[in-house]
Order: C-alpha cells, then sequence, then structure tokens
C-alpha cells in the first residue's frame, strides 16, 4: 500500500524528528550550554555561542510544566531580541533610503538651479520656486525624518509604502524649515516654495519606497529574516491561509507548521492548542498566526502561550478575504471593535483622488489645447455634425451624466445601432463592440484607433463627473440587463481609463470579467493604483490592443 501524501502544510513543516501527530510529547530536559566563548578549532579560533534555542541552567526541581514554562520565558527572551534586531534594521535601512532620496533630490535642484544642465530659462525658473537655502542640508534633513516619524512612514508593513501617508510626511517636513519664513515674507512667496519641495521630496519618496525592498532583498533575501511562524485554527482555515501571498515563504513570514484547533489532529498538524507551549518552545516559533475564529478557551490558550514565548501574535479575521468588506479595527467606549466596512472610497480618499483629478484634467487640457483645437478642425472637414458629442451615461450610484467625446461616427449613428446589433462581437448587448463599424468616419477611425476620441472627457474630469482613473461609465438602458452585482461597479466615480482598459481594452469581451476588474479596482483603491493604471495606459494605448 502506498503512503499516503503529505499535505501542503505537512510538506511547510520542516523535518526535525518532532511527530507530526498530537501524541504527547515528552520534552527534553533543558540542555546545560557554556556562555559563549573562543574555541580552536583546526588551528583557528571561532565563536561558540550557545544553542539558539534554550538557556543553560538545569532546574532538576520543577515537574514537566514548569519546565515547559520557563523554556518560554527564555524563549520570548530570544525571541524579544529577534524582533529588536529586524525593527532596527527595517528603520536604518528606511532612514537611509530617505536621507539618500534628499541628497539626491536636493543635487537634481543644484544642478538645475546653479549649473543650468537643463538650460537658462529653467534655472531662472527653479531659482524662483525653489531659492538657494531652502533644501538646506541638516536643517531640511532633520525636519525630513521628523515628518516621515510623526507621520508614522517607519512602521511595520505596507504602511511606509503608502502615497498618502508618504504626502503627509513630507508635507510636514517641509512645512517645519518654512515656518519662520511664512511669518517674515508672507504666504504668497513662501507657499510656492512649499509646493515644490513637498512635491519634489514626495515623488522621491514614492520611487525609494516602491523600490526598496527589491533592492534590499538584492543583498539579503527575505526569506532569511522571515519569522518562523505557527498557524492555528481549523485544518481548512489554515491550508487557506497557507495559499495566501504573505506565507509563500518571500515575506514577513515563514510557515514551520500548524496546530489544530479542533478535536481533530490529522492533516499533518502539529497538535491541538493545548500542545502550543510545547511546539513554540521545540519549533522555535517567533509568531503565532490564529487563522479564522476560535473559541474563549482556546483564544486564551493560543494568547496565553504566545505571549510567553515572546511570538509576534496575529489573527487573519474572518472574511478579510471577501470582495465586500474590509475589516477595521475602531475604538469605541474604550472597547476595540472590528468594522467590515463597505468597499467605498472613504472621504479623506475622495478628497485626494479630486484633487488629483482637478490638477491633472486643468493640466491635460491646457497642454493639449492647440492639438485639440487642430482635430476639431479635421472633424468638421471630414463629415458633416458637431465636433464633440455629450452622450448620456451613469455615473457615480447610477446619477447621469453627459460625457463629451470628439464625434467618430455619423451624425445618425445612434438610430443605426439596432440594426447593427447582429455585428455585435461581444455578444453582450451591455458591450456593444463592432471591429469594422460602418458608422465610423475616416477621421473617426483613426481617433479611436489612438482612442483620441476620450480626450474631451478631461472636461467631465474638471467638473466632476468623472475620474481620472475609474470603471468605465455605461450607457443607461443597459442597467435594465444588470444582475445585483453588477451595481457594485457604480460605487465609483467613472473613469477615463482604469483596470479594465489596461488589461485588454476591447479584447476583454466577458462583462463578468469588466465588473470584476471594476470591483477589483474599488476594493484596491490607492493613489498609487492610480499611478500605476496611468502610467500603463500610454504603453496599452501605443499597442492599439483591442481598439476600435
Amino acid at each position: 500500500m502506498n503512503p499516503p501524501a503529505k499535505s501542503a502544510l505537512a510538506e511547510a513543516t520542516p523535518s526535525t524528528g518532532t511527530p507530526t501527530t498530537g501524541a504527547p510529547v515528552e520534552l527534553p530536559p533543558p540542555v546545560h550550554a557554556p556562555a559563549p566563548e573562543e574555541v580552536a578549532a583546526g588551528g583557528r579560533w571561532r565563536r561558540r555561542s550557545r544553542p539558539s534555542g534554550e538557556a543553560a541552567v538545569a532546574h532538576p526541581g520543577l515537574d514537566e510544566a514548569a519546565k515547559l514554562r520557563l523554556g518560554l520565558q527564555r524563549r520570548a527572551h530570544i525571541n524579544l531580541r529577534r524582533h529588536i534586531r529586524r525593527d532596527l534594521v527595517r528603520v536604518s535601512v528606511l532612514v537611509g533610503a530617505d536621507l539618500a532620496v534628499f541628497v539626491a533630490m536636493r543635487g537634481i535642484v543644484r544642478a538645475i538651479r546653479d549649473h543650468g544642465i537643463l538650460g537658462e530659462v529653467s534655472a531662472s525658473w527653479m531659482s524662483e520656486v525653489l531659492p538657494r537655502g531652502i533644501l538646506s542640508g541638516a536643517q531640511f534633513g532633520l525636519a525630513l525624518l521628523v515628518g516621515l516619524l510623526v507621520t508614522g512612514n517607519y512602521g511595520e508593513g505596507d504602511a511606509r509604502r503608502d502615497p498618502g501617508r508618504l504626502l503627509r510626511g513630507a508635507a510636514l517636513a517641509a512645512a517645519l524649515p518654512l515656518w519662520l519664513q511664512l511669518w517674515n515674507l508672507g504666504p504668497e512667496v513662501v507657499l510656492p516654495w512649499y509646493a515644490v519641495t513637498t512635491t519634489i521630496m514626495w515623488l522621491g519618496l514614492i520611487g525609494v519606497r516602491m523600490t526598496i525592498d527589491r533592492i534590499v532583498a538584492l543583498v539579503r533575501p527575505p526569506e532569511r529574516d522571515a519569522l518562523a511562524t505557527l498557524l492555528v485554527g481549523s485544518a481548512t482555515e489554515c491550508r487557506a491561509a497557507l495559499a495566501m501571498r504573505l506565507f509563500n515563504g518571500k515575506g514577513e513570514f515563514r510557515v514551520i507548521g500548524s496546530v489544530e484547533a479542533g478535536p481533530s489532529r490529522g492533516n499533518g498538524a502539529l497538535g491541538g492548542v493545548e500542545d502550543l507551549p510545547r511546539i513554540i518552545h521545540e519549533r522555535r516559533a517567533e509568531a503565532v498566526v490564529i487563522c479564522g475564529s476560535l473559541g474563549q478557551q482556546a483564544y486564551d490558550q493560543v494568547v496565553d502561550a504566545a505571549l510567553s514565548g515572546g511570538c509576534e501574535l496575529a489573527a487573519i479575521p474572518r472574511g478579510a478575504n471577501a470582495v465586500a468588506v474590509r475589516p477595521t479595527l475602531v475604538w469605541r467606549e474604550g472597547e476595540p471593535v472590528v468594522i467590515l466596512a463597505a468597499p467605498a472610497l472613504k472621504a479623506q480618499q475622495l478628497m485626494i483622488k479630486r484633487a488629483v483629478d482637478i490638477v491633472g484634467s486643468l493640466f491635460g487640457i491646457l497642454l493639449l489645447s492647440p492639438f485639440l483645437l487642430t482635430i476639431a478642425v479635421l472633424i468638421k472637414l471630414d463629415s458633416k455634425g458637431p465636433v464633440l458629442l455629450r452622450q448620456q451615461r451613469v455615473g457615480l450610484g447610477g446619477r447621469l451624466f453627459g460625457m463629451f467625446k470628439f464625434r467618430t461616427m455619423v451624425a445618425d449613428a445612434d438610430r443605426k445601432k439596432a440594426d447593427l446589433a447582429h455585428l455585435n462581437q461581444t455578444g453582450d448587448p451591455r458591450l456593444f463592440k463592432i471591429k469594422n463599424d460602418p458608422r465610423i468616419t475616416r477621421t473617426g477611425q483613426w481617433l479611436r484607433r489612438w482612442s483620441i476620441d476620450e480626450i474631451p472627457q478631461l472636461l467631465n474630469v474638471l467638473i466632476g463627473d468623472m475620474s481620472l482613473v475609474g470603471p468605465r461609465p455605461f450607457f443607461l438602458d443597459d442597467l435594465a440587463q444588470y444582475e445585483a452585482h453588477h451595481f457594485d461597479r457604480l460605487g465609483a466615480s467613472p473613469g477615463m481609463t482604469g483596470l479594465w482598459q489596461v488589461s485588454g481594452r476591447s479584447s476583454v469581451v466577458d462583462f463578468e470579467e469588466v465588473v470584476r476588474l471594476d470591483r477589483d479596482y474599488i476594493e484596491r483603491w490607492s493613489l498609487a493604483l492610480d499611478l500605476k493604471i496611468l502610467f500603463l495606459t500610454v504603453p496599452a494605448v501605443l499597442r492599439r490592443t483591442g481598439a476600435f
């Protein structure tokens, strides 16, 4: 008979000779190890240290439970030192990178302003917005570190890469050294300095924070510093956690086994919750992650064992992977409450997004205005009809608005739509796409191929009907065919571009896939995601994949 195949959790467990069942295992007595000393070996002196596990004093009068608790206390001291070392390394690397960004940005400013590497016009402009003394060395460098520290940019996890948090840090850093000039020279002089300084430092910080993990990984692979982690929960929940990117062996957690929360002890589990102190001690665990939910007694046992062993204790809340919720810890009346928030853009995020939309659309209109006038003349010369169309579309929350587009079809195109329904290549009336649409004019074919017909939507962005990035707006008639989950895509302002566009534009012909992409965008929204989509839009347009 062939032996049973190992589960994924069993394969994640290192082979150390420890049984993988829940059978009681007698804890060996504490090992006596001398203090670190110099030991001769092969004619060379090497450093010998006590084993990374437990310290070296035997207590013959203690029972097994007391020995186990004492072993956990020793383990806690070792884990504490390791956590402190990791934190020091993380903060040191981030501080060094941030100071390097400051030095680089100051060098670029000086090269443009003082040495004129981009010409006299750029040097004159830079002298106006950033005169000498604004980015002074020690003063601004210290302000930068204080600003980033106060706004929480040296914390653990993904917070250090959050663009909004980095913007607050850069804004505070720029304000600190300019406070005195504000009182002496007035806001009309200082505010341009402040805006440019904040923007320069923010862009530099985003760049380094987005790439620093990759740079560090080239020097020191992340798995070397990953925490030896035990998963606690049912077999199903532990397997689901093991499939998460967080536990794939290349992040901050390295799974060394699982502990079964229920009565079953199969599925490769190292034991039950009552065995957790022994497992932490033997496996030298540094982190314990609760998967799903536990009963109160089991929860208390896990917390006691993890804290006694100095382990980092984390939990994957129920519903954390659900598409409709985002667990957030909120304190109310002195008690912690986990809020399962809907995937809507919060007020603070909406303010940031709206500010970016106003600046981006206004800049785009001013920059492209000569080009847009040329396009308008070509459309007028090519066929009869207006230059701009204002199509009725459905926006945020189902609100109707008029979406601007350059006219690319003959004047009576809407009346001919029903006659061409059989040519719709998607087979779904909610995605009406015809590759060689006979209604399109000669100029219109070129405008559609390069998505130039969409540029007038900058006006919709400026007045607030649309956003630069978001779900694409659909026609009012399409709502009658929406199913319940399709309305989720109306939870954000429609955008000129979005995940659908950078994922293939018209090549994506499955409406369910369009809805999935739009919901994914709404749930994962961040300023960094918007910037990423905007950058990906340019090559997507140049490739002209699925554009017609």
